[in-house]
């Protein structure tokens, strides 16, 4: 007889590990071996099972450890101590350049090591700190640092005996990362900082340096591993506190993957440079922010099962079903194209490959715009204006680039009850809104099915608005109000369901602060207090929907800022910053959170035409049985 399982079950795969994009993905850190002393910023050669770590801060100027896959057994000392020095080679050729001396002197020092003792070799032509290299004993490279008064962009190449300038990184910095497997001829310059944390990377092909695709995380002090095609980076740090972020190169694209178990930047630099992929490495001491002596080694998974979107299986190491989704907290933001006009207080509507942008204050005069833009996915092309230049309006953020209206905003003196209905090819002048406001949030699925939250009515005006009005297509109705009044916070979501984020009350005694944490859900007929942000503030973009949403950037309380927050429905999590501290406030883009962007903003110095894109990436979820 045929059993119910036989007729009406189906197989579920089986694996011992979860799937993965490619073996690299699979990768872990572990606690390995500390070293004898604590070692800052210190110089470094070798692989993951065999390498040096010499130099570094406070005490270990000149000391050298030895590693062999398990333990660190202290070796002959550097002739000259240093900290923030590089180096490269192996166990048993390698060569210490340049770094700062005790009393934090530039120096061009330079020691080569025979496998049992250093010995003085021909000086760095530029004395420097916080560069990095790549290469052999023999034939190596350094490149970028810290010089006095100022950064560095020189690189120079090390044949054995002398050192020759060649091609400069086409972006000076110091604290960079170097990837480069233990060749000269292809390697990676990633990160560092400039005057800020920057996310740039520059590869070279043994002559010039060009710039590649850069890391989603912008932070200084990062160390790498691997090749040019196929690298990792970790750790780092902005402003001093250490990070455990790492990243992936495919040779394309940077991915975030395992963190470290420590936070820490200027790890020794360039152990497991020897490695032809990133599938081995070795953070070595560094600083959180004092020098520590702890140890991790990254490995990766002895097979690959391939990852693929809506996979289900059994794993039977975790004991656990898995479903392979796309995941909003592991997503990651990336550069897209410029705006060709930066404008801050914009607002902006549909997907990541085909979005608007309308209205915005162009420059520090806070002068308005009716500028409008379109994205295609790759660059942004300038259409029709609106009929009346404006700023810090609304607009239905969830509705389609083709498809919107835009709402309110402050053409000085007074905040505006304009409406303007946009059809893919002009804007239109239709009927005014019952309360002119702006700072309000916005959210709606077309040009005839908007709502705008709050805001602000006026100069002089009572501050904060709870006022709520719904735009039918034809005409403006009064709904229920918000619970807490504010203004300058986003929305996300259509008119039947959505979220208000945050904001500004002005009211510096409103229970939390005043830039406020709070959010409200809207069911198409009122507003309910949900889970709070993690951080309070005003002027955050966001992408996503009542139930699924992200919400970046902000100018308040702290100006300008990074942070990117996750919500699932219930509460919310810090995810991955972006790149550019930002007002973003509704220049947010993305029906969806796991493909949201920001266009412009207001920066710390000026007006912004730069584009990111958030993406959620596709990982492995548990499933919880009942």
């Amino acid at each position: 007889m045929a059993t119910y399982k036989k007729e009406k079950g189906f197989a579920v795969q089986t694996l011992s590990s979860d799937t993965a994009a490619s073996i690299v993905d699979t990768g872990t850190w572990a606690s390995a071996a500390s070293l004898n002393n604590v070692h800052g910023e210190a110089g470094g050669a070798g692989s993951a099972t065999a390498a040096l770590c010499f130099g570094g801060e406070p005490g270990s100027l000149t000391l050298n450890e030895e590693y062999n896959g398990s333990s660190w057994t202290e070796k002959g000392d550097l002739n000259t101590g240093r900290y923030s020095l590089t180096g490269f080679g192996t166990t048993t050729a390698a060569v210490a350049a340049a770094g700062k001396t005790p009393g934090d002197d530039y120096t061009n020092f330079n020691e080569t090591w025979n496998g049992s003792s250093w010995s003085e070799a021909a000086e760095v032509n530029t004395g420097r700190s916080n560069m990095n290299s790549s290469g052999a004993s023999t034939d190596g490279i350094i490149f970028g640092g810290e010089v006095p008064g100022s950064k560095s962009a020189k690189t120079e190449k090390w044949n054995g005996s002398a050192w020759t300038e060649v091609g400069d990184l086409n972006t000076a910095r110091y604290y960079l990362a170097g990837v480069g497997a233990g060749v000269s001829t292809a390697v990676l310059a990633a990160t560092g900082q400039t005057t800020t944390s920057v996310t740039n990377v520059e590869s070279y092909n043994g002559s010039s340096w060009t710039e590649v695709a850069d890391v989603n995380t912008a932070k200084y002090g990062r160390i790498g591993t691997g090749s040019a095609t196929s690298g990792l980076i970790w750790g780092g740090s902005d402003p001093s506190a250490g990070v455990t972020n790492t990243e992936h190169y495919n040779g394309t694209s940077w991915t975030e993957v395992s963190d470290l178990a420590q936070s820490r930047r200027s790890t020794a630099t360039q152990i497991s440079q020897s490695g032809s992929t990133a599938t081995a490495g070795l953070a070595a001491g560094g600083l959180r922010p004092s020098a520590v002596a702890t140890t991790e080694e990254w490995t990766v998974a002895s097979s690959l099962n391939q990852i693929n979107l809506g996979q289900f299986y059994f794993n039977k190491t975790a004991n656990a079903f898995k479903v392979t989704a796309t995941s909003v907290p592991g997503g990651t933001w990336a550069s897209g194209g410029a705006l060709n006009t930066g404008k801050e207080g914009s607002a902006g509507a549909g997907t990541q490959t085909a979005g608007i942008v309308a209205a915005g204050y162009t420059g520090g005069s806070y002068t308005p715009t009716a500028t409008t833009e379109q994205y295609n996915g790759t660059s942004w092309t300038e259409v029709n204006d609106l009929n009346t230049a404006t700023a810090s309006g609304g607009m239905a953020h969830n509705s389609p680039y083709t498809d919107t209206v835009f709402f309110g905003g402050l053409p000085a003196p007074s905040a505006s009850d304009q409406t303007e209905v946009w059809n893919g090819s002009n804007w239109t002048e239709v009927n005014e809104m019952n309360t002119g406001r702006y700072g309000t949030a916005s959210f709606g699925n077309s040009g005839s099915s908007a709502q705008a939250a709050g805001g602000q009515s006026g100069p002089g005006s009572p501050a904060a608005l709870a006022l709520s009005e719904q735009w039918n297509g034809s005409s403006w109705t009064e709904v229920n109000d918000l619970n807490s009044p504010r203004r300058y916070q986003p929305g996300a979501g259509v008119l039947t369901a959505a979220i208000v984020i945050g904001g500004d009350t002005d009211q510096p005694g409103f229970p939390g602060g005043r830039y406020t944490a709070r959010v409200e859900s809207w069911d198409g007929t009122s507003f309910t207090e949900v889970g709070d942000l993690n951080t309070g503030g005003a002027y955050r973009g966001s992408a996503g929907t009542q139930t699924q949403a992200i919400a970046f950037g902000g100018g308040a309380p702290s100006p300008y800022v990074v942070l990117n927050e996750a919500w699932n429905g219930t509460s919310w999590t810090e995810i991955n910053d972006m790149s550019q501290a930002r007002r973003a406030w509704n220049s947010g883009i993305g029906q969806s959170a796991t493909a949201g962007m920001a266009a412009g903003g207001g920066g710390p110095s000026a007006v912004l035409t730069a584009t990111e894109e958030f993406t959620g990436t596709t990982a492995n979820s548990t499933i919880t049985l009942s």
